[in-house]
């Protein structure tokens, strides 16, 4: 589980979208509602979008049977509004946890929070 975690990181930093079939189910559960991965597809397209050069670096996973939890390090400049923030051409580094479950060795839940409240005090500083 530690090391198809750290492949899906590593299709999110290096934009490697096409492979999301590799790690998200046909349908999931996102946020409580039932999505299909092209759904999964277009949220994270559209956060790389306002932020191009957003980054993802997991400082800590744990791993209990089917279900993973993440504390990651997000790290980029918007460039369009993202969090209720809008740009300022300022950089962030936020925290963000994030919640999973997988079946068949794919995610069949995802869930995350960001500290967007640092966000905006880092991009409104």
């Amino acid at each position: 589980m530690h090391a198809f975690y750290a492949r899906y990181i590593e299709a999110l930093n290096t934009r490697e979208l096409h492979r999301l079939d590799e790690f998200v189910s046909d349908e999931v559960t996102y946020f409580g509602d039932r999505v299909t991965r092209d759904q999964i597809f277009a949220a994270i397209s559209s956060e790389i979008e306002a932020i191009p050069d957003l980054s993802w670096e997991v400082t800590d996973l744990s791993v209990h049977g089917d279900d993973l939890a993440a504390r990651l390090v997000n790290r980029g400049t918007p460039v369009k509004p993202w969090l209720g923030v809008e740009p300022t051409g300022r950089s962030f580094e936020i925290v963000e946890f994030a919640v999973y479950r997988t079946s068949g060795g794919r995610f069949v839940h995802m869930a995350n929070l960001h500290d967007a409240e640092m966000l905006a005090k880092q991009l409104n500083a």
